[in-house]
């Protein structure tokens, strides 16, 4: 009887991750569904990103050389910035025609949704990434393919940690009015030891005798630093939702 009970507490444990997934991936299905029609989130996250890389590159670069580390510290400080902007966006659709609240009756488990629109963030982040990586490694003369698998180890630990913490905050503040002045505020505080492990790890990349130690060092890190902030949102978006 144990023994029937144990496979069948298991058979409804992979049933229900089952279920869990598939929610998460309906959720991704009709985000980028939606994005897919007319590219507003991805075209104006793509062209700040891009914007700010040119700007910085008129101060940064003289006479075809650019300032020594700046290379790593502009590639975050645009995907930070862009990140900003698409997390402000995340949950604008849903705001439209009471979808949210059909979203949240919806007889599921809402740390699906959380999942879902996360995942979404990052397939959209990826894509600004793979431009933004290419601009400033052009534009900066920046070797950030010397290490191709470090840099995306730590871009991709990186977006993950930050868009973590975004999409909660972007859930949180759904709701709210100044939404887009309190999303930063609130965001920044919490990510900027992300931003910094990346731009250190990266920095020991792109030098001139490349520190692998310490970017496998950042990297550890970030992994940690995303592992247990996940935990946190899928734990605390029912409840941040709800209320």
């Amino acid at each position: 009887r144990c023994g029937e009970r144990g496979r069948e507490a298991s058979g409804q444990g992979v049933e229900g991750m089952i279920r869990f997934l598939r929610v998460a991936w309906l959720v991704v299905r009709k985000d980028l569904r939606v994005e897919s029609r007319n590219k507003e989130m991805l075209l104006t996250t793509l062209f700040f990103a891009v914007s700010c890389v040119l700007v910085f590159s008129f101060g940064f670069v003289r006479g075809g050389q650019a300032v020594e580390g700046a290379a790593a510290g502009i590639l975050w400080i645009a995907i930070a910035f862009s990140g900003t902007l698409a997390l402000a966006r995340a949950f604008e659709r849903e705001r439209h025609d009471d979808a949210l609240r059909g979203l949240l009756l919806a007889p599921v488990d809402r740390p699906a949704i959380y999942l879902g629109k996360l995942i979404g963030l990052l397939l959209l982040l990826a894509v600004v990434e793979a431009v933004v990586v290419v601009l400033v490694a052009f534009l900066f003369r920046a070797p950030f393919f010397r290490h191709g698998w470090w840099l995306l180890a730590l871009l991709s630990l990186g977006t993950v940690g930050f868009a973590s913490v975004g999409t909660l905050f972007a859930a949180m503040l759904v709701r709210t009015r100044s939404r887009a002045v309190l999303l930063p505020v609130l965001l920044y505080p919490v990510t900027i030891p992300v931003l910094i492990m990346g731009v250190s790890g990266t920095a020991a990349l792109v030098q001139a005798e490349p520190d692998l130690a310490m970017a496998r060092l950042w990297v550890s890190v970030l992994f940690f630093f995303d592992a247990v902030f996940l935990v946190l949102a899928l734990w605390t978006f029912e409840p941040v939702m709800t209320e």
